[in-house]
């Protein structure tokens, strides 16, 4: 069905009135909370600067089925609530009358919310006003019948509803399958010093830093630096496929580690890291390494800029189980890995697609006919 047959059978003739959001509604403010009130857990989320709960409180101060935006801090974002929660200063709710439904106007409001962002006051923190928030306009489908209003507004909430719970299951799935995967690659990588041979990552591997790009221009090749993803891309490349990339030195990145299945450019602050021995597989080693990011950050020097440093690195140990055993091990634990991590396949592409499904049908039926300028 097209857009216009859409939008013209679900409003079948009706009018859209437009109104700025603090005529249609009103605006309130929430009741600060000090950190010594909160509990880390219990019946009411207390929200204050962003969409994660800053703490839980004993009591609620708005009803369930409530929009909300976040005016400092995570200023511009918006928020609903099924349940009765803690709006604290930072957070102005929406209190509806009987002819506006709270969650369509949530999913109009995401419609705006570049446009809503775009408006926030940026110093030391972040603010957006009231006015801004209350000069929104919003459009109100046969204000005449509010009874048919709310049917028209119900059947917009109705179905992108479905698209927002499918996406939240499988968000839950994603994280039932992440601890999943966490507690499988600890039982296959728990090995004892006693069971099987050990050596150091020194006596098993090349291990050495990239450079910087020779030439300041975009091309295919990954360029990885003080990270385990892309920062950017190149056009040529200076490490072969196959290979760990850890941070060498920098502020949040020791310990983490990643793998690069083709070729890419390793920065100056990155260690490659590749097997050089027959005993044992690269990919494996990623895994063992993946495991022990405690491991790898007891190596570094944390004063300052946090270093790892190659004399201290070479000194990792890694057990060596028989080739079969690596294999059946790197199986399972890439049936994980693609499960949960890749982003061209598995939950989170899949995630990422019904989001974008979300956002498509969104703008599609909240897309209402403005008046013309000057009619």
């Amino acid at each position: 069905m097209s857009h216009m047959n859409f939008m013209d059978k679900l409003l079948d003739g009706v009018a859209v009135e437009w109104k700025a959001l603090g005529e249609a509604v009103t605006l309130q403010r929430g009741k600060r909370l000090v950190k010594s009130q909160l509990e880390v857990s219990g019946n009411f989320a207390v929200y204050q600067n962003s969409m994660t709960p800053l703490g839980y409180y004993n009591e609620s101060n708005v009803k369930a089925d409530t929009t909300f935006v976040i005016c400092a801090g995570a200023a511009g974002e918006i928020g609903y609530s099924a349940t009765d929660f803690w709006a604290a200063d930072d957070v102005h709710y929406l209190v509806t009358p009987e002819n506006i439904s709270s969650k369509f106007l949530y999913h109009y409001l995401l419609t705006q919310q570049h446009s809503i962002v775009g408006q926030v006051r940026r110093a030391s923190v972040p603010r957006l006003s009231k006015t801004v928030i209350e000069k929104l306009q919003i459009p109100i489908p046969c204000p005449e019948s509010p009874e048919k209003s709310l049917e028209i507004q119900t059947e917009i909430v109705r179905i992108l509803d479905a698209f927002t719970e499918l996406t939240a299951e499988l968000t839950a799935e994603l994280t039932a399958r992440k601890k999943q995967y966490t507690y499988y690659r600890d039982q296959l990588l728990s090995f004892e010093e006693g069971d099987l041979e050990w050596k150091t990552l020194g006596e098993l591997c090349s291990i050495g830093v990239g450079q910087a790009p020779t030439v300041n221009e975009i091309g295919e090749y990954a360029f990885v630096n003080a990270g385990t993803t892309p920062s950017g891309y190149v056009p040529d490349y200076n490490t072969e496929a196959d290979t760990i990339t850890t941070p060498s030195r920098g502020q949040g990145g020791i310990g983490y580690v990643g793998y690069q299945a083709t070729r890419f450019w390793c920065g100056p602050l990155c260690y490659r890291i590749r097997s050089t021995s027959k005993k044992i597989k690269t990919r494996f080693i990623y895994y063992v390494m993946a495991n022990s990011m405690k491991d790898i950050v007891g190596l570094a020097n944390m004063a300052g800029v946090p270093a790892l440093n190659k004399k201290d690195l070479v000194g990792f140990l890694v057990p060596i189980p028989s080739p079969a055993e690596q294999e059946r091990i790197v199986a399972i634990l890439d049936k994980f890995d693609a499960l949960t991590d890749s982003i061209s396949e598995g939950l989170p592409r899949e995630i990422e697609l019904r989001q974008k499904q979300y956002e498509y049908y969104r703008d599609l039926l909240l897309s209402f006919p403005k008046p013309e300028v000057g009619a």
